[in-house]
């Protein structure tokens, strides 16, 4: 699951991939219709890698978060982004025991959840290939700094 090309856009639905960069913004693709749009640069464009969940230890990056709820849940969806929000808050804190309960709001939830649910759906969270791909990124370092290290 790589989320530094996965976008959330404010005042529009649903999660973008990067395509391309032009002049005045970005042009992005829907990941569920795949429909491509411009987004500008004024608006506000957040990819999900730079995304973080209160906790009180430490701040939890989203990926982490959305790893931590899909092996909770083997891979079933979540409840819906939709529901009550004591039941969001009940679900969150059975995913993160020990997110912070005053920083983290209940649309923050709605988010997390939202978003999990359309990653789940169209299969975009592989925690096996993520791992063996950054063990593999891992060797071939060591084999370049072997061969420095020889010269």
């Amino acid at each position: 699951m790589y989320l530094k090309d996965i976008l959330s856009i404010t005042g529009q639905a649903g999660l973008f991939k990067l395509v391309s960069r032009t002049k005045t913004g970005l042009i992005v693709e829907n990941v569920e219709t795949k429909n491509r749009i411009p987004a500008f640069s004024t608006a506000k464009v957040s990819a999900l890698e730079d995304i973080a969940i209160y906790t009180y230890d430490e701040d939890m990056p989203l990926a982490d978060v959305l790893r931590k709820m899909h092996e909770k849940l083997e891979g079933k969806p979540a409840i819906s982004h939709k529901s009550s929000a004591d039941d969001l808050k009940d679900f969150f804190l059975t995913m993160i025991p020990n997110y912070d309960k005053e920083r983290v709001y209940v649309s923050d939830i709605k988010k997390v959840v939202n978003w999990y649910n359309l990653l789940s759906r169209l299969d975009m969270i592989k925690l096996e290939d993520e791992k063996s791909e950054e063990k593999e990124n891992d060797n071939d370092a060591e084999i370049v700094d072997d061969k420095k290290s020889d010269k």
